[in-house]
């Protein structure tokens, strides 16, 4: 393969993995507070999340995926199943709980007032309200939790560092390609962030009635993926047991 052939390769895939919730959908979600938006808070959890993906990648890139399968037959052993098998029902019940006829009137309650968790918690991001350091924290922490949430599903990314290894230059090279598929990633979201800057008077309508919609559907969402989570964790549980065939 040739150069010209792994960077078209890299940016494609780059730019499948910028549409993933930890570099598109929490950025948007970010962009849509009201008022003023605090662009050193929002590239400070945009390079939390890139960085983390650039250490996991030069992790993988350095072998240590090899030391990782010598964890392999804990993994499919019966009181780690056992174990799994509980969250995701655990998990199932949480996410049933959450979603009640009584949660989401109060949820439209708090989004026709102009409140909600997801209000409090965005303000808790980006609020000026709140101290500079515990905002960074949190946001620090809401960037990790998103790249967490998304090590099952990096195949674009897995694919690229596979390319990489295979197909690509020696390091230190291959390293500064793999810093380059990273910032693609989040470019995405700077664009965004560039347009909710200059364009914010026009946007200003959509982005509100967007906010309304998610601050009244936010905790419906949350528990619907927490029961998908969940029922997912159960199944592969239940498979790897042996149960069903």
């Amino acid at each position: 393969m040739t150069l010209t052939a792994i960077l078209s390769t890299l940016v494609l895939l780059a730019l499948i993995d910028s549409t993933s919730l930890g570099t598109l959908l929490i950025p948007v979600w970010l962009l849509m507070t009201p008022g003023r938006v605090r662009v050193d808070r929002f590239l400070i959890y945009l390079f939390t999340v890139s960085g983390c993906y650039f250490a996991i990648g030069l992790i993988i890139m350095f072998g240590t995926d090899a030391f990782l399968n010598n964890y392999a037959p804990l993994m499919v052993s019966k009181p780690f199943l056992l174990g799994q098998l509980a969250i995701g029902i655990l998990l199932m019940i949480i996410s049933q709980l959450m979603d009640t006829k009584k949660s989401r009137a109060r949820a439209a309650e708090r989004a026709a007032s102009g409140g909600g968790y997801i209000f409090k918690w965005r303000t808790r991001f980006t609020g000026e309200a709140v101290s500079s350091k515990i905002s960074i924290t949190i946001l620090i922490g809401l960037a990790l939790t998103a790249v967490i949430l998304e090590l099952g599903t990096m195949l674009p990314y897995l694919a690229a560092i596979g390319i990489l290894v295979t197909e690509g230059p020696a390091w230190p090279m291959s390293g500064i390609l793999l810093l380059g598929y990273c910032f693609v990633m989040i470019l995405p979201a700077l664009i965004l962030l560039a347009g909710r800057l200059l364009a914010y008077p026009f946007l200003k309508q959509p982005l509100q009635k967007i906010d309304n919609w998610l601050m009244k559907n936010a905790q419906r969402a949350a528990a619907w993926i927490i029961g998908i989570v969940g029922f997912l964790l159960s199944v592969n549980a239940i498979y790897d047991l042996g149960w069903v065939q």
